[in-house]
């Protein structure tokens, strides 16, 4: 890993996640060795990533979370986690929205955050199958009801089906409903996102749903923090291959970014890191194309 005194506590943490899970644990003594950094340092990223969920701690280091192919946590416990860069992948990816644009916002944490940042595009036509995206979008609504009506509101057209424990709305129902539709743009959340799985989820039923919707939609955008890179869910629905834009934070590394643009030359990658959207390409409305 080199030197990486200087590495910012999120980027740290990313790769002690993903030696961690590359290995199947680590001791603290040898992440001190390749991060450069103190025991005392390690030890509280690993606090830190315990809280999260991510990895387990285990005497003189951390194991992968056992389990967590099947393990979906509920939306309250995912929002809290990596607010900061969700926030910065969801403004770049707000970007890629085009007025009058039809788009489709899978269930997730970062997707609810890019449908905040998309409040102020005009004449939306909006497909989710997320309750807490919808209810961003009527929430805005119902706050502009003494204007009869804000001019440019989007469309929102929320799909049936099995509610999961991140508030998406899965199952026949839901499969049925986008099965019918068509859209620009599909704004997709994952559980899991890794070279050799591809895209996965721990819901079954999320992984079928999911595929509805990417074969509904002209364009793929993955809204992804670093964090997901290498977790693997029960169920994988889509190759890497199958994506056209990835969109992710700077806690990403470099090296990890190296090797998904050696590997997918024609995936889109997009990394959010806090500035100004204008790296993300319009991809609705007008189907601009994204520069490769």
């Amino acid at each position: 890993m080199g030197d990486n005194q200087n590495l910012l506590a999120e980027q740290r943490r990313a790769l002690i996640l993903e030696e961690v899970r590359r290995r199947g644990g680590a001791r603290v003594n040898e992440l001190t060795r390749r991060l450069n950094v103190s025991d005392m340092t390690v030890r509280r990223d690993l606090d830190a990533l315990a809280r999260q969920g991510v990895l387990e701690k285990v005497h003189g280091g951390a194991v992968p979370v056992s389990g967590a192919s099947t393990h979906e946590p509920g939306f309250e416990a995912k929002s809290s986690l990596e607010q900061d860069a969700k926030e910065d992948i969801a403004r770049a990816a707000a970007a890629m929205a085009a007025p009058g644009g039809a788009i489709a916002l899978s269930g997730g944490t970062t997707t609810y955050a890019l449908a905040r940042c998309l409040l102020d595009v005009p004449d939306l036509t909006v497909v989710t199958n997320s309750l807490r995206v919808a209810d961003v979008f009527h929430t805005a609504q119902r706050a502009d009801a003494s204007r009869s009506g804000r001019p440019g509101a989007a469309t929102v057209v929320l799909t049936g089906g099995v509610r999961t424990p991140s508030d998406s709305l899965v199952g026949p129902v839901a499969d049925a409903a986008i099965g019918s539709l068509h859209f620009d743009v599909l704004f997709l959340g994952v559980h899991g996102i890794s070279a050799e799985a591809g895209l996965s989820t721990p819901n079954l039923a999320e992984a079928e749903t999911n595929r509805r919707l990417m074969r509904s939609a002209r364009r793929v955008v993955v809204v992804a923090d670093h964090t997901k890179w290498g977790t693997v869910g029960l169920s994988s629905f889509a190759s890497l291959a199958e994506v056209d834009t990835l969109v992710t934070d700077g806690g990403m590394p470099e090296r990890t970014r190296a090797e998904i643009r050696e590997a997918l030359p024609d995936l889109d990658l997009v990394v959010a890191d806090g500035g100004p959207a204008e790296q993300g390409r319009s991809l609705g409305g007008d189907r601009q194309e994204a520069d490769r």
